[in-house]
């Protein structure tokens, strides 16, 4: 025979409680017994982002095999993302010869930028720049120069004097500059590369007197060369006012003036001697050559929009390190491109809106504040993007809530088939409108309601 379970006076007044206490618990904080209840949603993965259900690429990517690539190593990225597109032997530690200017390039622009130089500074000149061989400027001990003289020197001419100067002008003396340049390649995230100068000279070329005590050489990977490269366009966009520069008079005394050693310039198109190199978009950045090193060039260029970065090291000869560049570029202009694939203000399908407590509505609603873009496959039509979404903890999510308040965070990740780099953007989740704080007779009520329907359903399950 059953037996109906009887309802306990005891369990009742757990279930109960009285409207004063209520109105006392309106301003306790947001977890009162009668505070809206509030969800933070675990970390959720999504096929799509905005909308799209479906990828498909017009173009098919070639294997690196047909390029037939003839130097000891190369790499080709697209800066914003980080995406690598073209990788040969990228990660081997080699010689970069003058391509080790790009750090002190670097190193002196964020000098000016941050005041500590100016451009119109004048430097005089030391003993260990006026020794200086290989590329330069025969520069004299006591000479002086402004900084942007010295500057497109080691830009245009790769002037190993003009070089040092800059160094022993930001430091005390090029070693101590060495171990800036260090110090920066680490923070960068550089993890073959290794600064024994400024000018990329080899140990033994190095002014005897001037020489490190260890005894080790300039190395530098190609993916290091594209990281450097990378910053450079990113934290000094105007770097173009120097590397395009095809010809600079350094005195007016001087013969003839000096000629930029990089032949890909867009500008040389009706230069005799270079149109058959001269690539369009192509704006910097910096050869190297050294016997050891061979022939080196970092690269590059913008079509449409879209920045790409290419580094050949080893190339056998000063010609040859812009056509196999050439190669590199092209592969990546022709076979990828940029694309937006989620807008700003986009909605989250499953996340439009997000709980809010003490407000006059129960949730407000929430877009991205950023769009999001990804380097894609020439001629995609709908990328699969996977979404992360992260809501703020709910404690946080209490009205007043004004119009753009951060309330949480999605992550996109794309992959492209066949790489194995996964692409990945945060953009922030904010309020798509103000969420007013409801008045207290509101809560009371909404409180009312919620013990309740508490307490019936709790009834209810006793039975």
């Amino acid at each position: 025979m059953k037996h109906k379970r009887k309802f306990s006076s005891k369990q009742f007044v757990i279930k109960t409680a009285t409207v004063g206490l209520l109105l006392n618990m309106l301003a306790s904080p947001v977890h009162s017994v009668f505070a809206d209840e509030v969800k933070t949603p675990a970390t959720t993965e999504k096929g799509t982002a905005a909308g799209n259900t479906t990828a498909k690429a017009a173009v098919k990517i070639p294997g690196i095999e047909s390029l037939q690539l003839e130097v000891d190593s190369a790499v080709l990225i697209e800066p914003t993302t980080g995406e690598v597109l073209l990788s040969l032997n990228a990660d081997k530690p080699l010689p970069p010869a003058s391509m080790t200017k790009m750090m002190t390039e670097y190193l002196v622009a964020d000098a000016v930028k941050n005041g500590q130089i100016s451009w119109d500074q004048k430097v005089v000149v030391q003993e260990n720049a006026s020794k200086q061989i290989g590329s330069r400027i025969y520069l004299a001990e006591g000479d002086e120069h402004t900084v942007r003289e010295l500057y497109i020197a080691m830009a245009v001419g790769s002037a190993n004097d003009a070089t040092v100067a800059l160094a022993e002008l930001v430091s005390s003396s090029e070693q101590e500059f060495v171990a800036l340049m260090n110090e920066t390649a680490k923070k960068m995230g550089m993890k073959t590369a290794y600064f024994i100068n400024s000018t990329g000279l080899d140990r033994a070329d190095m002014p005897a007197k001037f020489q490190p005590k260890v005894d080790r050489e300039t190395v530098m990977s190609a993916m290091d060369a594209a990281i450097l490269a990378k910053y450079i366009v990113t934290d000094h966009p105007d770097f173009t006012e120097f590397t395009t520069i095809q010809s600079y008079k350094f005195r007016q005394r001087d013969d003839k003036p000096m000629v930029n050693y990089n032949w890909m310039l867009e500008a040389n198109k009706d230069i005799a001697n270079f149109k058959a190199y001269a690539y369009p978009g192509l704006d910097g950045l910096k050869t190297g050559h050294t016997n050891n090193a061979g022939n080196c060039f970092t690269g590059t260029a913008v079509r449409d929009g879209m920045r790409l970065i290419s580094v050949v090291m080893g190339a056998n000869s000063e010609a040859h390190r812009f056509t196999e560049t050439k190669k590199v570029l092209d592969f990546g202009f022709n076979n990828f491109e940029i694309k937006q694939v989620v807008g700003p203000k986009a909605v989250i399908a499953g996340n439009e809106t997000v709980p809010v407590q003490k407000g006059k509505n129960k949730d407000v609603s929430i877009v991205t504040d950023a769009g999001v873009t990804f380097i894609v496959p020439k001629g995609t039509v709908a990328p699969q993007i996977n979404t992360a979404v992260t809501v703020n903890d709910a404690a946080t999510l209490v009205a007043p809530i004004t119009n753009a308040s951060k309330v949480g965070k999605v992550t996109y990740s794309y992959k492209v088939e066949g790489m194995s780099q996964v692409q990945e953007k945060t953009v922030n989740l904010i309020t798509a409108e103000e969420a007013e704080k409801a008045g207290w007779f509101k809560l009371l009520m909404r409180a009312i309601g919620e013990f309740f329907s508490d307490l019936f359903t709790g009834i209810k399950n006793l039975f």
